[in-house]
């Protein structure tokens, strides 16, 4: 069974999507990601999985920037929100946070980012790997993901 990181490159290579890889040692913060990979911070998409009423999705979000849980609430007309469970992340990812990519397709979860992320034009982020970045364009990724766009910081 392909990993995370193997089912990312073929669907960034199989849509003609020009990416590109880092390799570096483990990070697990986003401070610590963005110096590792010599960008600002806002280019981090970070992806955050959430349970908003009933439902588990991915909330994408630019790493210097903080979910507004209120806003989130609101747009999915539920009244409860929480940040998954490490466990409910795993089990529903397969990984660990910090290392989960903002494609929550890949999961089947829906996809929510945050338009700020559009402020950069090339995003970064961890390819189901603590050590393990990859670099897109942005409109790329909107072209690729589909992500419902929703004030979410």
């Amino acid at each position: 069974m392909p990993t995370v990181f193997e089912r990312i490159i073929e669907r960034l290579t199989s849509t003609g999507i020009s990416h590109q890889v880092s390799h570096h040692a483990p990070v697990f913060t986003s401070e610590e990601a963005a110096a590792v990979r010599g960008v600002s911070l806002s280019c981090g998409a970070k992806a955050l999985i959430m349970r908003a009423g009933d439902e588990f999705l991915m909330g994408v979000i630019p790493a210097d920037r903080k979910l507004d849980s209120k806003k989130l609430k609101q747009f999915r007309g539920v009244k409860s929100l929480r940040f998954a469970s490490r466990e409910e992340v795993l089990e529903l990812t397969g990984l660990l946070p910090g290392s989960i990519p903002p494609f929550g397709s890949l999961f089947g979860l829906p996809t929510l980012m945050d338009p700020a992320l559009g402020l950069n034009e090339t995003i970064t982020f961890n390819a189901g790997d603590h050590a393990i970045s990859v670099f897109m364009s942005f409109g790329d990724y909107l072209t690729v993901e589909k992500p419902v766009v929703a004030e979410l910081t």
